[in-house]
């Protein structure tokens, strides 16, 4: 295992796994810092699980920072359906169980299921989107990438069993979609990042929990449920982000009712790791802004 550039924060970072059935399914969740604190719910993306997200939580000391295995991925059981409107539907009952009216923070994939929640009445006072999926990914800056992953994945479901889950959990192809979307040239960090893909990228359920998640993930984007979410929102993007332009996310910011944009510089869509104190710098000013009367 290769330690992470925040190793020191983590080590120091209370955590406790606690799991429970939300919405007729299995879900193993990470709550890390005081017990005590306030809440907030971080949601992660498409394939990964608690791991990507953890060094955002711990830099957000002062808070209890809750971040659930999304149904099919990490611990957390398959679902029987892989929907948006089901992922939704669980973390509506997720965030009413565990963290009633808290902040609730998404990340790519993850900022799809929180605003298809917060559009369906999600209890949170504030919604935080880390590059946010503003755009169909079939017509965004990768939409070929795309196109070749959706041919893959369909080819994997069509595979007899042990072949398609060696297609889909091929080394190759994650070290691949990391080498793509690393952008920081400290050696350190890109090996760390390259590490926890390796480690994480393939904790899946069931073919069909990820085959089925990866064609919810481009079959829908944020920018369908931003009117409908009445709770301040933050966009946190990055200049580099390969999956959505600046210029998109800009414009998904005027969907909202209330919204606002910080921009971080020299990194992409990988900010969870390759910046999470400015990430989590972003929440806490967010977090601290008076209610809107």
């Amino acid at each position: 295992m290769v330690d992470s550039p925040f190793q020191e924060l983590l080590d120091a970072t209370p955590v406790a796994r606690d799991e429970r059935v939300i919405d007729g399914i299995r879900t193993v969740w990470f709550a890390y810092g005081d017990p005590a604190a306030p809440p907030i719910v971080l949601v992660h993306g498409y394939r990964g699980d608690h791991h990507g997200l953890e060094t955002i939580a711990a830099h957000l000391a002062g808070h209890r920072v809750i971040v659930p295995d999304l149904p099919g991925f990490g611990e957390s059981a398959a679902p029987a359906d892989t929907g948006i409107d089901a992922y939704a539907s669980w973390l509506v009952a997720f965030v009413a169980a565990e963290a009633p009216g808290a902040p609730v923070l998404g990340h790519s994939f993850g900022s799809i299921v929180v605003a298809a929640a917060a559009a369906a009445g999600l209890d949170a006072d504030r919604i935080v989107l880390v590059n946010p999926i503003a755009q169909p990914a079939l017509e965004g800056p990768q939409r070929i990438l795309s196109r070749f992953t959706l041919g893959w994945y369909r080819a994997a479901a069509a595979a007899p069993e042990a072949v398609g889950h060696a297609m889909l959990s091929s080394p190759v192809i994650v070290r691949g979609m990391s080498l793509v979307m690393t952008k920081s040239r400290d050696r350190a960090m890109r090996r760390w990042i390259h590490d926890q893909h390796d480690r994480y990228f393939s904790a899946f359920a069931s073919r069909e929990s990820v085959v089925g998640g990866f064609e919810t993930s481009i079959s829908t984007n944020v920018g369908h449920y931003a009117a409908d979410i009445a709770q301040p929102v933050l966009l946190v993007v990055a200049d580099r982000d390969d999956i959505t332009p600046l210029a998109a996310q800009r414009d998904l910011a005027t969907r909202f009712p209330d919204a606002r944009v910080a921009v971080l510089h020299g990194t992409g869509h990988l900010v969870h790791y390759e910046q999470p104190d400015q990430v989590a710098a972003r929440i806490r000013r967010f977090l601290a802004e008076a209610p809107a009367a």
